[in-house]
């Protein structure tokens, strides 16, 4: 425990008398750390610590890079800026070597810093110092890691944007449209289309999504040749899994296609989410959750997909694009869904110029000022009017049926109705598009009371199509029960069944492989219920392995 004694030698301390520092030393906890350990992490909710033995390292994450900073010596204390400015953590704490460290609640601080004056002058000034290197900070720390430039047009500039995007890497991108003067000034000489540059490197030689991952250092080619979990897929379900499996000592790997997130990850609001009364950004939980999920140790392979699942004994084989082969003792499908396709000539010349499924946030700056069409009235599209009208001149919702009332959440049709920039028609759907080198026109067909049908051809300058999703599950095995619409069955639901005890309640017809989220038939497609089935799958994957009794690949 910490004692009096203790604390009579760090100077915050100083000024309070014996009965005061033993009043203090019995509210601390006593905490101890071996080098490597994390004392604290940024954005976690901040506690006031004083170091009493050892050294520390401050770290920071700057534009997804690990930054170490200052070096804190016994005497020193932390935390204070966070607590007094009500924010969560906003640098993390490294042991270097053995450390002992006293943490004090903010009360205790607060308590400091009213009855103390010596200890208020100390604490303040240490402050004050801390926030002056503000601008030296910003004047040291990068805008963005990668600078990219190519045309709003171009497929690999979009593949590119969005992988950066959805991954949340900062990043600077020259319109060569817009720009081209600009653009010609940042591509070295002799580079034709889009160039990209990671960290102030030189230009990489292939636009390939791939090529950007690995010269960011991101993860994507898994360790080992074998594992516990292997989840396909890293949207909520995949992430929630990700984080309990490896939490309970599961060797998992995460293969993603894209990056984190999912659908969820692109909402630009979710705001009937649990916990966060004021909404949270698809981008900021997906954030908080990767960082969990490599918190414990699960592994995330991004830019892969998975090709075939195979059955080997009592594991499966799980065989990635490219050819390489992993095993799994079990697997979780947590693929979610993709947008549904409609068929309306000329749309898919245009696709990517103009017209995209879905509505990620970086499509922003690419609608300031303009004239933006979202087909669909769920929950999604919402999201998306509402985000794009604080950029937009204008949004047009086209909805096919009466109204938004069936299909979308109460909140978002109230934001929606207070937006004076959105409009939403009803009985209205596209019939045809044009334009030369981009979108140019639309062309809507709308039921009139009569029973007659009214077509228009406007102006517009961007279209987003949310109008439902599909089930992408071709690829997995013949003998995987789906229902008639590709999504995948599991537990009761399941017609038929090969073992002599009853399936799990989220595992497939094929034993020892599992699904969660909005690709399982049945589920409720929403990302509270994803993290759910994503979280449960794992108690059930554990009681599988139990009865499986094959090895402990976490211990090889």
């Amino acid at each position: 425990m910490i004692t009096a004694a203790e604390l009579a030698q760090i100077p915050v301390f100083d000024g309070l008398d014996e009965s005061e520092r033993q009043r203090f030393a019995q509210k601390a906890a006593d905490i101890r750390a071996e080098a490597g350990d994390w004392v604290i992490r940024e954005g976690e909710d901040p506690r006031f610590f004083v170091l009493l033995e050892g050294m520390l390292q401050t770290v920071k994450d700057i534009v997804g890079q690990r930054r170490e900073l200052d070096q804190v010596k016994p005497g020193a204390f932390f935390g204070e800026i966070p607590i007094l400015l009500g924010t969560a953590n906003i640098v993390s704490l490294q042991a270097l070597s053995h450390c002992r460290l006293a943490r004090f609640d903010r009360q205790q601080l607060q308590e400091l810093i009213r009855d103390f004056a010596s200890s208020g002058r100390i604490i303040f000034q240490t402050m004050m110092d801390r926030l002056s290197m503000a601008k030296q900070y910003v004047n040291d720390t990068p805008s963005s890691r990668v600078l990219l430039v190519g045309s709003p047009y171009d497929g690999d500039c979009r593949s590119i944007r969005s992988f950066l995007s959805a991954n949340r890497v900062q990043y600077d991108w020259v319109d060569s449209e817009l720009d081209p003067q600009r653009a010609a000034a940042c591509i070295p000489l002799g580079h034709e289309g889009v160039a990209v540059m990671v960290d102030g490197a030189n230009c990489l030689p292939s636009p390939a999504v791939r090529a950007v991952a690995e010269a960011l250092g991101l993860q994507t080619t898994p360790k080992y040749d074998r594992y516990d979990v292997v989840i396909a897929g890293a949207g909520p379900a995949g992430m929630a899994a990700g984080v309990y499996g490896a939490s309970e000592g599961l060797r998992v790997l995460i293969v993603e296609r894209s990056a984190a997130g999912g659908q969820a990850g692109t909402s630009s609001r979710i705001e009937n989410y649990l916990g966060f009364p004021s909404g949270i950004s698809g981008d900021d939980l997906t954030e908080r959750a990767l960082k969990q999920a490599r918190h414990f140790g699960s592994e995330i392979a991004v830019t892969r997909s998975i090709e075939a699942v195979l059955s080997e004994d009592t594991s499966y084989c799980v065989q990635l694009d490219g050819g390489e082969r992993i095993r799994a003792r079990a697997i979780l499908l947590a693929t979610g869904v993709d947008w549904r396709r409609i068929d309306v000539p000329g749309l898919e010349r245009l696709l990517g110029r103009g017209i995209l499924y879905g509505a990620s946030r970086q499509e922003a700056h690419s609608v300031a000022g303009k004239r933006v069409f979202v087909v669909g009235g769920g929950n999604s599209a919402g999201q998306a009017a509402v985000f794009f009208s604080n950029y937009a001149a204008e949004v047009i919702m086209l909805v096919r049926g009466a109204g938004l009332a069936l299909s979308m959440s109460q909140y978002l049709i109230s934001q929606i109705e207070e937006k004076r920039n959105i409009r939403v028609e009803a009985w209205t759907r596209i019939t045809g598009v044009h334009g030369e080198e981009h979108l140019e026109q639309i062309v809507t067909t709308t039921g009139r009371a009569d029973g007659g049908q009214i077509s228009t051809t406007r102006d517009a300058d961007a279209l987003f199509l949310m109008i439902g999703a599909t089930a992408n599950t071709l690829w997995l095995p013949d003998t995987l029960e789906r229902d008639d619409k590709g999504y995948v069955c599991t537990g009761r639901d399941l017609t038929a069944w090969p073992l002599d005890r009853e399936p799990f309640p989220l595992e497939t017809s094929l034993p020892g492989i599992f699904c969660a989220g909005d690709v399982r038939h049945g589920s409720i497609k929403r990302v509270a219920s994803g993290v759910g089935e994503g979280s449960m799958s794992i108690a059930f994957i554990h009681e599988y392995l139990a009865l499986t009794g094959s090895p402990d690949l976490t211990r090889v």
